[in-house]
C-alpha cells in the first residue's frame, strides 16, 4: 500500500515563502511522476505542479509559474514544492499525489495515490 505523507504547511504572509515536502512510502516511488494540487475553501480541486519520474521535467499551473518549483529527491521518496511570492489567492489546501505513469501530467485523473493535505494560508 502506497502512503503520501505532506508537511511544511502553515500560516504565511502575502510575499513570504513555505517549503511542502511530501513523503512517499514503497520501493517504487521512483519510477512515477509526482504532483501538487490545491484545493481552496468552496472551490474544485486544481493542478499545481508536477514531475516525471527522475525530476527532468517539470510542468505548471499558470497561476503559479515563476513563483513555485517543484522537485523531488528519489533517494529519500520526497518530493518538494518551494512556494516564493505567496499570494492571498494561494490559500488552501495542498496535495501531493502519486501519477500512474512516469510522465507528468496535470490531470487529477491521471493520479492514482493522495496524500491527506496540509493547509497552507497566505495573509495579506
Amino acid at each position: 500500500q502506497v502512503q503520501l505523507v505532506e508537511s511544511g504547511g502553515g500560516l504565511v504572509q502575502a510575499g513570504g515563502s513555505l517549503r511542502l515536502s511530501c513523503v512517499g512510502s514503497g520501493r517504487t516511488f521512483n519510477i512515477y511522476a509526482m504532483g501538487w494540487f490545491r484545493q481552496a475553501p468552496g472551490k474544485e480541486r486544481e493542478f499545481v505542479a508536477a514531475v516525471s519520474w527522475n525530476g527532468g521535467l517539470t510542468y505548471y499551473a499558470a497561476s503559479v509559474k515563476g513563483r513555485f518549483t517543484i522537485s523531488r529527491e528519489n533517494a529519500k521518496s520526497t518530493v518538494y514544492l518551494q512556494m516564493n511570492s505567496l499570494k492571498s489567492e494561494d490559500t488552501a489546501d495542498y496535495y501531493c499525489a502519486r501519477g500512474r505513469s512516469a510522465v507528468a501530467r496535470s490531470s487529477s485523473e491521471e493520479y492514482d495515490y493522495w496524500g491527506q493535505g496540509t493547509q497552507v494560508t497566505v495573509s495579506s
